[in-house]
């Protein structure tokens, strides 16, 4: 696994290259450019905010950067999966020209939703600062664990479904169905007590996601360091998952180019 990695950071510059490509390609011709990352998370923020804040009873102060927080996690980890599905094909010309590890492909994806979600995350923490007060510098400094075992979980993800679907084609859509399915068994818009006091806690707690919302809003929120028993859900999550992807790409990696 060390001479793997060690492999994949000897490609850095080539992986970086790609990932600049992706973005630079995303905003060609656009007149906000950069600015429509910034603008979609403020504007469903304020839609949902407008309906859910009502139905749900919550103040704005809490509910404003409580759901910005869920919908920046969620939105990330969505996205790397669902696009980390077609990194292979997307990556075809390379991998048939360059011997590269195959790794670095959904890590492509990875990174650059990554750089998205980091300026998503940046406007949580000038949201909750400006509506719940500053949180302390240790807290958010908290943050920079929790964002990497997201982004490593991201990348196993990417690497897993990306797998999944060069063998299966239609893995990719009922990958959006199932992804539609788990949103409402995530607490993105509402608290988690609401689930749990519906008889739903032990299906919520079982959803991968929760523990790193968790991780992301708890500093923000409430100001206050995580708990270690905060992170050790997180962290277990994402060593198994980055040891089922290093697994399957282990089995799959030399016979990924016949079933492109």
């Amino acid at each position: 696994m060390g001479a793997y990695l060690k492999a994949v950071w000897g490609c850095r510059y080539f992986w970086l290259s790609l990932v600049r490509m992706d973005l630079r390609n995303r905003y060609r011709g656009s007149v906000l450019g950069i600015g429509w990352s910034l603008l979609h998370p403020i504007a469903m923020t304020v839609i949902l905010c407008v309906v859910f804040s009502t139905i749900f009873k919550e103040t704005i102060s809490f509910f404003a950067p409580f759901l910005m927080a869920g919908l920046a996690c969620w939105q990330f980890l969505v996205n790397a999966s669902l696009l980390g599905s077609q990194c292979f094909f997307q990556g075809e010309s390379y991998i048939r020209q360059h011997p590269a590890p195959m790794a670095i492909y959904p890590l492509r994806t990875m990174l650059a939703n990554a750089f998205h979600f980091l300026l998503a995350l940046i406007l949580v923490i000038l949201l909750a600062a400006v509506m719940r007060g500053f949180a302390g510098l240790l807290p958010l400094l908290s943050l920079v664990p929790s964002v990497l075992l997201l982004c490593v979980f991201a990348w196993a993800l990417a690497t897993l479904f990306g797998l999944l679907t060069v063998r299966f084609r239609d893995a990719h859509y009922l990958s959006e169905l199932g992804f539609q399915t788990l949103f409402y068994l995530t607490p993105v818009m509402y608290r988690p007590e609401l689930l749990a006091q519906r008889g739903l806690g032990g299906l919520m707690y079982a959803n991968p996601i929760v523990p790193f919302l968790e991780l992301l809003r708890h500093p923000l929120l409430e100001r206050q360091l995580p708990t270690p028993g905060m992170y050790l859900p997180a962290l277990a999550i994402t060593v198994a998952a980055a040891g089922a992807a290093a697994l399957a790409l282990r089995l799959e990696e030399r016979r990924i180019i016949f079933h492109l």
